[in-house]
């Protein structure tokens, strides 16, 4: 038996079915996937070899791969050919503890890094002015940052900072966090605000994932031990890979 009856089956596309080739052709690669017939990281046979099992053209194949690499359930290396997509290892972050994305990563033995958006500084606005307890006249550094896992995006990171505690914004590194704590000035305590969103075009094609994909918009502000406002950094945290974790301590009265 070949490689793509052993896959897919025998029988080809069915004839009665009033939606279009690629549809069909979607589905029966969905299926396989979901019966196990190929797993994570598996390769799937060339378009030639798919065209010509199911009496389709290229084209059509190409049309049907296509949509399912958009939702997530394939990928394409340049070269290589399309693979059965691998989902990302979830990671579990205390909401207990104030650390950093570098430390989070670290510690549960992943390579962090960041692939840096941008960097300025600049008047703060109303907004940042307000959280940061700033005059309209001083300035912030802005970060903004792709923060990955193993190679894997996590996570989309916008943060504030009065250039009081960062002058400079290409001070920072690998963790913002390292930086201010060199300086004497790293944050001991934060409030955050997580609430459930679907991630716009612009952030999906960030965290490699299909656009309205569910995720974890968080707020936080950051203090110092003198209860003044040091940072306040908006995230866009992927869905499918983190949960944010609580617990929690019954009082006795």
């Amino acid at each position: 038996m070949s490689r793509i009856a052993s896959i897919f089956g025998l029988e080809g596309l069915p004839a009665d079915d009033p939606a279009p080739l690629y549809l069909r052709l979607q589905e029966r690669i969905r299926s396989a996937i979901q019966r196990g017939d190929l797993r994570p990281l598996d390769a799937l046979p060339g378009e030639r070899d798919i065209a010509e099992a199911f009496s389709v053209s290229r084209v059509t194949v190409r049309k049907a791969l296509a949509g399912l690499v958009e939702t997530g359930l394939l990928k394409q290396r340049q070269g290589s050919g399309t693979f059965v997509a691998a989902p990302p290892q979830r990671v579990e972050q205390p909401l207990s503890r104030l650390t950093s994305f570098t430390e989070d990563m670290h510690s549960r033995g992943f390579v962090s890094t960041s692939r840096w958006l941008k960097r300025e500084v600049s008047l703060a606005s109303p907004q940042e002015a307000m959280r940061l307890s700033l005059s309209p006249t001083e300035t912030v550094c802005r970060l903004s940052r792709l923060r990955l896992a193993d190679d894997t995006p996590m996570a989309i990171e916008r943060a504030t900072i009065s250039t009081r505690y960062l002058p400079d914004p290409n001070l920072v590194g690998q963790s913002l966090y390292a930086v201010l704590e060199e300086r004497g000035v790293r944050p001991v305590r934060a409030l955050q605000r997580l609430s459930a969103a679907n991630l716009g075009p612009e952030e999906a094609t960030l965290l490699d994932v299909p656009p309205g994909s569910a995720a974890l918009s968080i707020d936080r502000l950051a203090f110092l031990e003198t209860g003044t406002p040091i940072e306040f950094t908006h995230s866009w945290y992927r869905g499918d890979a983190y949960d944010f974790v609580a617990e929690l301590t019954l009082r006795r009265e």
